[in-house]
């Protein structure tokens, strides 16, 4: 585990940790307050004969950071591990936690190690725990009665028809599961997908984390979201068919009698549309077949599920549709990863977010339905944690004719399956009821940030009362992570010395832009090839080209995980060596790089002293903390992956966030200069106001090293470097970034990249 903001402190001395900025004054005083705490470690001690005086850490504490933050400062003084921590208030013995006001709170605190039960402080923690239970106690028996309450009501109002209805929502959708098990249909789904590229991105975000050799079951995982992610693209949405004739805006005119093409592929409903320009009439008919939606790619949430869930299936995962009364539909996939079945909503791009719905939507949910192969089941508990509310809603027949009719229907579709298969989904079953018996009385995470819904037009969404917090979405507090960014560090390092080179010796301006013209079709060559095995045969123009800098060359392509061989014929190639994923991290940089050289050299922005791009001494290889982060691609360190496409994202941070970076191994570095790069869109999120400061001490005080107001990014991608006249040396950095370009009516801020140039010590 990372130890962040750590430095020694004299015996029996009260070291003074200093959290939060030191800044002016008026800038960021009201969106803060700053507190400081006393804080003992450990079970309250009997003093001895001698006088001998337990040990104290003071702190100074910014709120606005949140108790995680809290917990990483405490640990660097007391080496108890966060997730190990139990903060208690000494004057009163209530514990400390995600809901408590910091901002009032008693300022002396006691730290246990979960798990020391000796002292008074261990009573206390007893005492307190009991209070919890009782309360958790109190609050459980209110939902268990209210859930009988719902029971009792339910045998007034629900149909004494043995189940029929239930029954006919059900079992029909069993026909269209079926059909996932083709192996024909199979076959033909997976030859739509680029499977070598979605295998390479799953690779690649896992190497992102540091797992360069990951499992089976991790590469599974990554493999399944990256499809999520590529259906997400590839299938369309559609609000009103546009027409078939011209193209142009449509508006609805009813429904169509299905013609017998349409209802070969399980078009009972036709939608009819009438063009707002040549008035002719398009039809959009409402496919079931999986298979047809392979062709036509489009629809609403009932093709998109159905057509994910089938890719899923011909990809080998155990998949199942989920089918939401209250006109949803989604797919679930069992996780070997988590040893659980995961939510995946392929209309909006989310996994594992189960409460989206009932937490981001609003929905009033009663009926969740899971569909697969093997059977139906009631798998509703998963997506509340209002389980009494929902139960008052079920009305369509009792609770013991569902759970009987579910079991009908899974008894008749698991005949004849072997007694060992039949083991295997048992044993899944039970695991899973256990699971959602506990599941709708978990509590919910208060800080947790769902969105409402996305897909769909905006006067659609808000008709079904779906629209949520219009700008919320799927958001969390930022753990630590480590940057793996060595590649971009060696690329900036290759390439700078290539262009040292041609400005030394005053290579005229035209040689050099055929020299990166040429490096970057070779790029796109090498990116286009399979990511196993690529390699890309230079041409003898293309040799010539490199022949007099090739000890340049070499250097940028050993930074890229690539070699130049030379072949039997004479002619060079370049292929991979070592694990090719080093290649699929490093391609997307060079390429980058490269292009934005060559748009340099364009608008004549070359050689110029300090501000040249790239430049070496680029940091790499640190530890960063955010405030927030955007999931699952604006996260913290997306700004140091060298890649003009991704970026961090922070969803609350308009008017104030911060990013702390940490270098590896205890090193610290005079920070000369440093990049921003603001990101792909949305220009009202650049920054305009921040703060650099440095850190001496791992974060226990700061100090400002550059101040910057009024900032602007002139477009997309625009790279802007920043000289720091004052030189100190540090080993952690934070950005406090004070405001955005619009800040009113957007909430969020957002960076492309960032660089950080010094010299390591």
């Amino acid at each position: 585990m990372l130890r962040w903001l750590c430095f020694p402190t004299a015996p029996n001395s009260i070291p003074h940790f200093r959290v939060g900025p030191t800044r002016p004054r008026g800038a960021w005083d009201s969106a803060m307050v700053a507190r400081r705490f006393v804080v003992r470690q450990g079970p309250a001690a009997v003093t001895s004969g001698e006088g001998e005086a337990e040990e104290e850490h003071e702190v100074e504490y910014d709120t606005e950071h949140g108790i995680d933050v809290l917990r990483l400062q405490i640990f660097s003084l007391t080496s108890v591990p966060p997730d190990l921590q139990k903060i208690v208030v000494e004057a009163d013995g209530s514990v400390v936690d995600d809901g408590t006001d910091l901002e009032s709170l008693s300022e002396r605190l006691r730290v246990l190690a979960i798990g020391e039960e000796e002292g008074e402080d261990a009573a206390a923690a007893a005492v307190e725990a009991a209070r919890a239970q009782e309360k958790s106690d109190e609050e459980l028996a209110r939902m268990l009665q209210a859930e009988e309450e719902a029971l009792l009501l339910q045998q007034y109002s629900v149909r004494n028809d043995g189940g029929e209805v239930f029954r006919q929502r059900v079992e029909p959708y069993m026909n269209q599961i079926l059909m996932y098990e083709d192996p024909v249909r199979q076959e033909a789904a997976r030859k739509t997908v680029p499977i070598h590229e979605l295998e390479e991105k799953a690779l690649a975000s896992l190497a992102k984390e540091g797992n360069f050799q990951p499992s089976k079951d991790e590469e599974s995982h990554a493999f399944l979201l990256q499809l999520l992610f590529w259906f997400k693209q590839s299938f369309r949405w559609v609000n009103a068919a546009p027409c078939d004739s011209c193209g142009c805006e449509t508006s609805n005119v009813g429904m169509g009698n299905p013609l017998p093409s349409e209802i070969e592929f399980g078009a009972s409903r036709v939608e009819l549309y009438r063009c707002n320009h040549c008035s002719s009439v398009t039809r959009f008919p409402r496919y079931n077949d999986p298979h047809k939606l392979l062709q036509t790619r489009r629809g609403r949430c009932g093709e998109w599920a159905n057509c994910f869930t089938f890719y899923c299936r011909a990809f080998g995962y155990e998949a199942r549709l989920i089918l939401d009364f209250t006109d949803h539909v989604w797919t679930e996939c069992f996780s070997n990863l988590y040893g659980r079945w995961m939510h995946l909503d392929p209309c909006e791009g989310v996994y594992d977010n189960p409460l989206l719905y009932e937490k981001g939507w609003n929905k009033k949910l009663d009926y969740v339905i899971a569909i697969s192969k093997d059977g139906v089941r009631d798998v509703t508990k998963r997506y509340t944690r209002k389980w009494h509310e929902v139960l008052s809603r079920r009305t369509i027949t009792s609770e013991e004719t569902i759970s009987a009719v579910l079991s009908s229907i899974t008894g008749k579709y698991r005949t004849g399956l072997s007694t060992s298969a039949l083991t295997v989904i048992e044993n899944r079953d039970k695991e899973e009821s256990d699971e959602l018996s506990k599941a709708a009385y978990l509590q919910v995470e208060t800080t947790l940030s769902l969105p409402g819904r996305l897909s769909g037009s905006v006067e659609w969404r808000k008709a079904r009362a779906e629209l949520g917090q219009a700008d919320s979405l799927s958001c969390s507090s930022c753990p630590v992570r480590k940057c793996v960014d060595a590649h971009v560090s060696n690329i900036y390092d290759a390439l700078s010395s290539l262009l040292s080179h041609f400005c030394d010796r005053k290579v005229p301006k035209e040689r050099t832009i055929e020299v990166f013209h040429a490096l970057k079709a070779l790029m796109l060559n090498l990116k286009d090839a399979n990511f196993k095995s690529r390699r890309a045969t230079l041409d003898q123009k293309t040799q010539q080209l490199f022949e007099e800098i090739f000890s340049f060359i070499e250097r940028l392509f050993s930074a890229i995980s690539l070699k130049a061989e030379l072949g039997t014929d004479g002619h060079q190639s370049v292929t991979v060596v070592g694990n090719p994923i080093n290649s699929s991290l490093a391609l997307p940089v060079a390429l980058d790089a490269v292009e934005e050289i060559l748009s340099n050299y364009k608008n004549n922005i070359f050689c110029t002293e300090g501000n040249q791009f790239p430049r070496g001494n680029r940091l790499s290889s640190g530890s960063v903390l955010a405030s927030r982060e955007q999931l699952p691609i604006g996260i913290a360190t997306a700004a140091f992956d060298g890649i003009h496409s991704s970026k961090w994202e922070e969803p609350d941070g308009a008017k104030g966030c911060w990013l702390i970076y940490k270098m590896p191994d205890g090193q610290t570095c005079e920070l000369e200069s440093y990049d921003l790069m603001s990101a792909n869109d949305a220009p009202e999120r650049d920054p305009m106001d921040w703060v650099l400061e440095g850190s001496t001490d791992g974060g226990s005080t700061w100090n400002i090293i550059d101040t910057r107001s009024s900032e602007m990014f002139e477009g997309r991608f625009f790279r802007k470097t920043f000289t720091v006249d004052k030189r100190c040396k540090a080993d952690t950095f934070r950005f406090k970034f004070l405001l955005v370009r619009e800040s009113h009516s957007n909430p969020r801020f957002q960076i492309g990249s960032i660089d950080l140039y010094g010299k390591t010590v």
